[in-house]
């Protein structure tokens, strides 16, 4: 099995910044894709940024230029620095991850974290 972790969210005032990290761990043959998505309340669940094995980044129009997607292959672990927060950034954001396992069946699978919220208010 394969689990991810978020960690790094909270609380935050207009104009801050916070680094979410997630971790993935398990029976993890490769990683492709991982990415951020986040969901606000009442709101569908959206692609945040996305990063793949090799590095190339995308970002929704909303964040560009004020979020960064990183990732560290070595520990399985994927970043993204948020500065200059809005209260619109505020929602639960999740991270994605398609990873590749050799058992129990192998193939490539699509895994998500719980979630962490991100508050911005005053």
């Amino acid at each position: 099995q394969v689990q991810l972790v978020e960690s790094g969210g909270g609380l935050v005032q207009p104009g801050g910044s916070l680094r979410l990290s997630c971790a993935a761990s398990g029976s993890i043959f490769s990683i492709n894709a991982m990415g951020w998505y986040r969901q606000a309340p009442g709101k569908q669940r959206e692609l945040v940024a996305v990063i793949t094995s090799g590095g190339s980044t995308n970002y929704t129009d909303s964040v560009k230029g004020r979020f960064t997607i990183s990732r560290d292959n070595a520990k399985n672990t994927v970043y993204l620095q948020m500065s200059s927060l809005k209260p619109e950034d505020t929602a639960v954001y999740y991270c994605n991850a398609y990873v590749k396992i050799v058992q129990p069946v192998p193939g490539l699978y699509d895994y998500w974290g719980p979630g962490t919220q991100v508050t911005v208010s005053s």
